[in-house]
């Protein structure tokens, strides 16, 4: 197939300043329960691909499900890049890549049968329900995919990369006399349908954190010292400062360019961030992205320095930059973009017991129950809380929201635990929601934190 795109698009790699050509097959189940009733049941094939086209700093994307029309799509690619272009392209410079990426699968979940894979999905999501008489409703899914992308560019790259996603979702919603708490988790594997066999622990404690959040009295807001568990370091790290260090978001933004200024100290010593797509078997990993550049693990913060960002090859070119391998598209029907990968806070010299230990009245904040970020600021609503009080974890308490501007809550971050976890997730940005990534962390401790209760 990459000869094939080689060859459709040789007659035009010389008409525009970039060209190229991704092109994705691929087939997908997918299963679904909502409380006790079978939601949903999908089985697809798909064939689909785009066209980029970059001409005097001016960029068009053209989408295509049959090849047989590829010239055509070419030319229109072209075409719409020569209307828009009138200043000059600058995209940096990469060694050109022929390569072949196959997925090492362990038990393939193209060879388990519809009906197997209902009943283990089935099994988990009557567990749920039958977790207490106060779980409400249930939504539970299972999804496989496995595809191939074939890309090739005016440069001459052509790289071929297998990738296999498994992954089950389940979720809980419990009610007792008006209150209403939610549990969430997943679990995900890059190469084997075996994930979903063993996962009896993971739901019982989804059920039972909705249940035991149930008792939680409101927390009385106010400034506080906040533990963070690792899932929520994760998410904080991810939403709250690394879609800043995306570097679309920083070239277009004078004001972010003056706080992202590399160099510059923004937290402890202690404190390192990583961007990392080569940590085998998870949601973010890949060895080329979706513009043919071998990924690399990337430290955006390195003892407590701004050190480096995430890169496509426009952004790397416009701000005289190295590539990072942080293109990015949810699918071949969508452009890439800059993405984070597999993005962590390092771990720490800390144990969670001296964490708290050094805290007379706090917060311990547990896994997000959602949020939102804009600019530098961000909101986050935590799915459990606990107070600590001398040193010790204390009563449940509910409606725990964390608030604050990112920068200045690096500043106050003052200890990091040694026992760092990844967890996988789904991205959106730019219409493009449900981006495989993984976050990850250990538990941090932060002064002065903004918490909002009832």
């Amino acid at each position: 197939m990459q000869d094939q795109l080689q060859t459709a698009i040789a007659p035009y790699c010389k008409s525009v300043d970039y060209l190229e050509v991704r092109l994705e097959q691929s087939e997908s189940t997918s299963i679904s329960f909502q409380g006790a009733s079978l939601h949903a049941v999908d089985r697809n094939f798909g064939l689909a691909g785009g066209i980029r086209a970059c001409h005097k700093g001016g960029w068009s994307f053209v989408t295509f499900n049959d090849i047989s029309d590829l010239s055509d799509r070419i030319e229109a690619a072209i075409s719409q890049a020569k209307l828009i272009g009138n200043a000059q392209t600058e995209l940096a410079q990469v060694t050109p890549i022929q390569a072949e990426v196959k997925v090492n699968i362990g038990n393939d979940p193209r060879g388990i049968s519809l009906t197997r894979k209902r009943e283990i999905l089935e099994r988990y999501n009557q567990m749920l329900l039958d977790f207490d008489p106060r779980i409400q409703t249930t939504r539970t899914g299972y999804r496989d995919r496995f595809g191939t992308t074939y890309f090739v560019n005016s440069r001459g790259s052509a790289i071929a990369q297998e990738r296999l996603d498994v992954s089950g979702s389940f979720g809980v919603i419990a009610r007792n006399n008006g209150t209403v708490r939610q549990g969430f988790d997943s679990a995900h594997s890059r190469t084997d349908f075996d994930i979903m066999q063993s996962l009896d622990r993971m739901v019982l404690e989804t059920a039972e954190r909705a249940v035991r959040q149930l008792e939680a009295q409101p927390l009385k807001g106010g400034q506080y010292s906040v533990i963070l568990d690792p899932y929520l370091a994760g998410v904080f790290i991810h939403e709250a400062f690394g879609h800043l260090s995306e570097a679309d978001f920083v070239y277009e933004n004078p004001r972010m360019q003056e706080l992202l200024t590399l160099g510059k100290s923004i937290a402890i010593p202690e404190l390192n961030v990583v961007d990392d797509a080569t940590i085998p078997d998870l949601p973010g990993s890949m060895v080329y992205d979706d513009e043919g550049v071998p990924t690399q693990r990337k430290y955006l913060i390195k003892d407590g320095i701004l050190n480096q960002r995430m890169h496509s090859l426009e952004t790397a070119g416009k701000l005289h930059e190295q590539p990072t391998g942080n293109a990015r598209a949810l699918t071949a029907s969508f452009p890439p973009i800059v993405r984070m990968t597999n993005t962590a806070i390092e771990p720490g010299s800390q144990t969670f017991e001296q964490m708290l230990s050094g805290v007379d009245e706090g917060v311990y904040a547990v896994r997000m129950l959602g949020g939102q970020t804009n600019g530098e600021m961000f909101t986050f609503a935590a799915a459990e809380g606990y107070m600590i009080r001398d040193g010790k974890l204390a009563e449940p308490v509910s409606d725990v929201t964390l608030s604050g501007n990112v920068f200045q809550t690096l500043k106050d971050i003052d200890a990091i635990a040694s026992d760092a976890v990844y967890r996988n997730g789904g991205c959106g940005k730019g219409g493009q929601s449900g981006l495989p990534v993984s976050v990850g962390g250990p538990h941090v401790r932060i002064r002065n934190v903004v918490v909002g209760g009832r």
